[in-house]
């Protein structure tokens, strides 16, 4: 394609600056929109990745089945015995039962109902790998800490759990017992789990002794060399015949970690695609747009078309400079929508990591802006083939005839 034919077509576009700049909105919106979705997207799933390469692909859950978080029915739990028979089984390396409870925190007067932990002091570095966390001020919990706790990260900051922060060395009540903060974790990322208060195993059977030895979950890895798709099978099977339960009638589940983070990332999967069909929308009402604009630019330049062809332009000739004319629209929107799409994500991130949810950071790799890029020029220049096409059908003398 030649210089003047491209010089052609920007002149052209600049002419009609509204319908241009109307043109170039609608596919703006569309771009910004599925852009600023699949950051989020592209953001959630590293955060999960990050995740599984910090704790380890190697972990299991025990869970009991019940109703809510676990831990909160009373009902079901796995038991001291049940974390020994496990711990037996071939392939199993550490483990470790969880106690887990819904609790009464208070500090200045003020109480709010957040989780409970139990944790077994001579498991803290298993179970702080687990959960991919790790101290941040102060320090964890060792063997004979009773009446300390240490909490998660939202505690640490004015009006996020309590309307003034929490410092080292102040006094919290937990279900009316006092306990001294020694220590924050770092943030998980979202508002939950940074909310969660940490206490070692006896001073949890202290304020719960209707929870002695009653388990909410219980997590293990595998040794070297184990698959661990294959130890959950196994572990299911032979704590199902040791509890004496029918299949499929059990009252707890396995799960591999690389499950519950797959399990994650599929329903974020399908809600990023139900909200990205949405944008999609907009972009089909761009596309029809742009043909629209493309088919009355051609009526318009009926005159133009026949003098071009008279002084030998071909039928290609006039075809690219319409395409190209239509490309350039949907990628100068594109550009703009990605530019748009940017700044709306950015802004809804730091709105997110400001109500604790910081998993919600969106990432801007290169491949997802040139991707856009290319699909909004693919968009324009789709759009605009068939009027394109009609025009450089059309016959010199019935072009210059044209009134």
């Amino acid at each position: 394609m030649r210089i003047d034919e491209i010089r052609y077509s920007i002149q052209h576009i600049r002419k009609r600056k509204l319908r241009s700049l109307l043109t170039i909105l609608s596919i703006l919106i569309g771009i910004a929109a599925v852009f600023a979705l699949l950051s989020f997207g592209i953001g959630i799933q590293n955060y999960v990745n990050t995740l599984a390469d910090e704790s380890g692909r190697d972990k299991l859950f025990i869970q009991a089945k019940g109703i809510g978080a676990p831990g909160t029915d009373d009902n079901f739990f796995l038991s001291k015995d049940d974390v020994n028979f496990v711990g037996k089984i071939k392939g199993v390396d550490e483990i470790v039962g969880m106690y887990f409870a819904a609790g009464e925190i208070e500090s200045d007067d003020v109480k709010k109902f957040y989780f409970v932990s139990g944790v077994d002091t001579n498991n803290v570095d298993f179970v702080e790998e687990t959960f991919a966390i790790s101290i941040l001020k102060g320090r964890g919990l060792k063997e004979g800490d009773l009446n300390k706790a240490v909490l998660g990260y939202n505690y640490q900051f004015d009006d996020k759990v309590f309307g003034k922060g929490i410092k080292l060395g102040d006094k919290i009540r937990i279900n009316s017992d006092p306990f001294e903060v020694i220590g924050f974790y770092d943030e998980i990322g979202n508002p939950q789990d940074d909310a969660n208060a940490y206490i070692t195993k006896e001073s949890f059977e202290q304020l719960y002794p209707d929870k002695k030895d009653k388990f909410g979950f219980i997590m293990l890895s595998s040794q070297n060399g184990i698959v661990p798709k294959e130890l959950a099978e196994r572990i299911e099977e032979k704590l199902r015949k040791f509890k004496d339960q029918d299949k499929g009638k059990e009252d707890f589940f396995v799960q591999t970690f690389e499950d519950a983070l797959a399990t994650f990332t599929t329903i974020i999967n399908v809600i990023n695609a139900v909200l990205v069909l949405i944008a999609l929308v907009s972009l089909v009402v761009a596309f029809v747009n742009i043909m629209n604009t493309m088919y009355t630019a051609i009526i318009e330049r009926t005159k133009e078309i026949g003098v071009m062809k008279a002084v030998g332009a071909r039928n290609s000739d006039i075809l690219l400079i319409f395409v190209f004319e239509s490309g350039f629209l949907g990628l100068l929107g594109g550009l703009l929508g990605v530019i748009f799409g940017y700044i709306v994500a950015s802004i809804g991130g730091g709105i997110a990591a400001a109500n604790g949810f910081a998993l919600l950071k969106p990432e801007f790799p290169i491949v997802l802006i040139i991707g856009c890029l290319f699909f909004s020029f693919l968009v324009g220049t789709a759009a605009g083939y068939l009027p394109a096409r009609r025009a450089s059908r059309l016959k010199p003398v019935d072009a210059l005839r044209y009134e």
